[in-house]
């Protein structure tokens, strides 16, 4: 059973603090590490967060199936959720509006967000969305945690987010396995509990299933952008080479940059890119 469970753009020169504040704050010591590989973060509720810079990060995916840009949105977790504290905290009704932060304060960092994403339409069409969210322990009011999800809110998200806290309240998944689902596919596990595919428009299949690529190296995030297009929508892009595997989603018309975390040393190698039946190769 699934049970129920965002002023305008900154003026420049606050802008180009909050941008060198959010480099700071990246660059900082580790922070301690979760169970489930993220960051606990102890970013204030009272404290406008600073955002990355304009148009720095992408989302990957498609409308209401989209995820966050891992390296400007990797999620993080509040350090007052832990296994032992479920009882008091995410399993006890009313706990997650109580650690909410203000509107006064999400307000003005989700238009910050959307700047940082390129998102240019009207807020009321983005939810200014925890991606680890609040009632799996997510981190309250941290920027790599939070992002304007398109689609305003109830979303098929939000389902998966009920259904991942049911299970873990009902001691039926760990806390750590429930928030890598929500970060590593959400949209799987979606696809799996409502037993349905996304309410996508239905395109007909093509005549024969083909993919492109080309790699280019990004030395700011010293990894491989590895750019699929292919006749295969919403379908998982595989990149294999060089002793390592990533992936990700194409997005409505076939479309992946999928980042290839493969060293620079290892331009020149080739790579086989698998689209669903399609598979093409190129060269790092």
């Amino acid at each position: 059973m699934v049970f129920p469970g965002c002023l305008r753009s900154l003026a420049a020169a606050g802008a180009a603090i909050s941008v060198l504040a959010f480099v700071a704050q990246s660059s900082a010591s580790p922070s301690r590490v979760g169970p489930s590989g993220l960051v606990y973060s102890t970013a204030s509720n009272r404290v406008i967060q600073s955002q990355p810079a304009a148009n720095r990060c992408h989302a990957r995916g498609h409308g209401l199936f989209s995820f966050p840009d891992p390296r400007c949105t990797p999620g993080a977790l509040n350090p007052a959720v832990t296994q032992a504290t479920i009882g008091q905290t995410i399993c006890r009704s009313g706990w997650t509006q109580s650690v909410r932060p203000s509107e006064s304060i999400t307000e003005p960092e989700k238009y910050a967000s959307m700047a940082a994403y390129g998102d240019t339409g009207s807020a009321s069409g983005y939810e200014y969305d925890h991606f680890v969210p609040l009632e799996l322990g997510g981190a309250t009011n941290a920027p790599h945690n939070l992002w304007p999800e398109p689609g305003a809110s109830p979303n098929p998200k939000d389902k998966v987010e009920d259904y991942l806290n049911h299970e873990v309240c009902e001691r039926k998944m760990s806390l750590s396995r429930a928030q890598k689902l929500i970060i590593v596919n959400w949209v799987k596990l979606y696809r799996q509990i409502t037993k349905r595919k996304p309410t996508t428009p239905t395109k007909p299949p093509a005549p024969s299933a083909r993919c492109t690529a080309s790699a280019q190296w990004n030395s700011t995030y010293s990894d491989w952008d590895v750019y699929v297009h292919s006749n295969q929508p919403d379908t998982d892009a595989r990149v294999t080479g060089d002793g390592r595997t990533d992936s990700y989603y194409t997005n409505g018309s076939g479309y992946a940059d999928v980042y290839f975390y493969a060293g620079e040393s290892a331009a020149g190698d080739e790579i086989t890119v698998t689209v669903g039946p399609a598979t093409c190769d190129t060269t790092l």
